[in-house]
């Protein structure tokens, strides 16, 4: 139910065709806005022109049936497991009817953990996700190099990753969003090691408060054992919440402070970032390479804290850590540098999809230079009050730019009641062009480039000393203008690229 955009309800499609199964897909979208979804599965190279609705998959001979552009009733009663796309509604009458007739109601979360037989950690929470996913895996290939990572905002949907899972004894990391863990807590197994960044108030359009939310992200540690592990930070007021409900799991914390008496888990003390496990402390990161790793901004210590602590549940040595800590990946659309030059340096915060992001964001790069922040999408009933006291604190109105949406009025609003706009208001765009030429003739009084500009190919840490940031993060959904926030990273690089003449985005 569900093909979607984004790849999940391909990889679903395939691997319940290869497990012999007759499947349909319904989708309420059209056959012209499924079109690249479509072409993936076969369905234009095998479709049957007669009746328009069935085709076979051309890898597995398996007949498929397509229900486009609607659901049918009789789809919800006549199938065996309805197979639930994560942008589906909880509420959806469809599903009522699924229940009502005692059907099995899945998504890719819970088949995954039904299929495979590795080691599983996985990661979810508010923010830093994808960033701890990937640095959790950077860390396992030390000691395991078939570890895979992927799952909600990967190009690697989760069940794709189970044809690819050959070693057995190579661990694999994936990414949960809620969605995916609404239905996780009827999985057959829970992860050896879980993780919940944090938690900050997010997808308000489809929980009815942070309480709801916050419950589906607990999912995560439902089918835990006491002997798998549950990571939390002690930071974040929401861990109460979560050890409330009496996970079976033995928990380790992380924190950006000393651990109180009896917690073990990771921290920061006089720049240090030291492991507390069982009676010992062992220093996984002396001061000069906390130093480094501190330029990265506050949230991404706590994704390292995060990330690390989890590698060593798993039986990282510290030494190892230490070493690859050396060359984290930059992760694409979350702060991700795109281009940087003698006088400019431009960030992609594209997957930056909630006001804490922005902030975020803000106090990472604003002694960089002189920030230009481009914020602005669609609402997800969020609050924006936090953010405007951030603006208005940390930057002048003339170095904002905001891209039009639901969001955007939220923002401006909460702006105008701090009386933080000269008489001239706010200067907001229509689209991610108009805002960039904006920038590059207004701002910074660049006419035409004499020379061409490469984009380095290491980001490291060379941002110091930048006369000018452009900063895009949004801090808001893009449904609005965009398929989604990837769609969206995408389309600034590619704006990006043409109009500053940028190689190499």
């Amino acid at each position: 139910m569900g093909l979607g955009t984004l790849g999940g309800g391909i990889a679903s499609a395939k691997w319940f065709v290869s497990q012999g199964a007759k499947v349909t897909v319904t989708d309420l979208r059209t056959e012209k806005r499924l079109k690249n979804s479509l072409e993936k599965l076969g369905y234009f190279k095998n479709r049957d022109l007669k009746g328009g609705t069935m085709t076979r998959h051309s890898a597995h001979k398996e007949v498929v049936e397509f229900v486009l552009g609607r659901h049918r009733v009789q789809d919800f009663k006549n199938n065996d497991i309805i197979v639930v796309n994560p942008a589906v509604p909880r509420e959806s009458k469809y599903l009522a009817i699924a229940r009502e007739e005692g059907k099995v109601i899945v998504n890719d979360a819970r088949v995954f953990f039904d299929s495979a037989r590795n080691p599983i950690i996985s990661v979810t929470g508010t923010r830093g996700k994808t960033t701890t996913t990937n640095w959790i895996a950077h860390f396992l290939k030390s000691k395991y190099p078939d570890t895979i990572a992927g799952g909600n905002s990967s190009k690697e949907a989760l069940l794709s990753l189970v044809e690819k899972l050959k070693n057995k004894r190579a661990p694999v990391v994936v990414e949960l969003s809620s969605w995916q863990l609404e239905l996780l807590d009827k999985s057959s197994r829970g992860p050896d090691v879980a993780v919940i960044t944090n938690i900050y108030p997010d997808h308000l359009n489809r929980y009815k408060n942070i309480r709801d939310y916050a419950s589906a992200k607990a999912n995560i540690f439902s089918n835990q054992t006491r002997s798998q592990k549950l990571v939390l930070n002690l930071d974040n007021p929401w861990t109460k919440f979560f050890l409330s409900k009496k996970p079976k799991a033995r928990a380790y914390f992380f924190s950006l402070k000393p651990l109180s008496k009896g917690k073990q888990g990771i921290f920061v003390s006089n720049d240090r970032v030291i492991l507390k496990i069982g009676r010992q402390e062992k220093i996984v990161l002396g001061e000069k390479e906390f130093k480094i790793l501190r330029t990265r901004g506050e949230h991404n210590v706590q994704n390292f804290l995060a990330a690390s602590l989890a590698a060593s549940l798993m039986g990282i040595s510290n030494d190892a850590i230490r070493k690859r800590a050396r060359t984290l990946p930059e992760i694409r659309y979350r702060e991700e540098i795109v281009f940087r030059e003698k006088k400019l340096l431009v960030v992609n915060d594209s997957a930056g999809t909630s006001p804490d992001a922005v902030i975020a964001a803000i106090r990472r790069f604003k002694n960089r230079g002189d920030l230009i922040l481009i914020t602005g999408g669609t609402d997800k009933n969020l609050e924006f009050s936090p953010l405007a006291r951030e603006i208005k604190k940390t930057l002048k109105p003339k170095q904002v730019f905001f891209l039009n949406g639901s969001a955007t009025k939220k923002l401006i609003k909460e702006l105008r009641a701090l009386r933080y706009f000269p008489k001239t208001g706010p200067r907001i765009f229509e689209s991610l062009p108009e805002i960039l030429k904006g920038i590059r003739d207004r701002e910074l009084g660049i006419k035409k480039r004499e020379s061409g500009i490469s984009l380095p190919a290491q980001a490291g840490n060379q941002e110091l000393g930048t006369r000018f940031v452009i900063l895009f993060s949004p801090g808001a959904a893009s449904f609005e203008k965009f398929k989604n926030e990837f769609d969206r990273g995408e389309k600034f690089d590619i704006y990006l690229k043409k109009l500053f003449e940028v190689g190499g985005v």
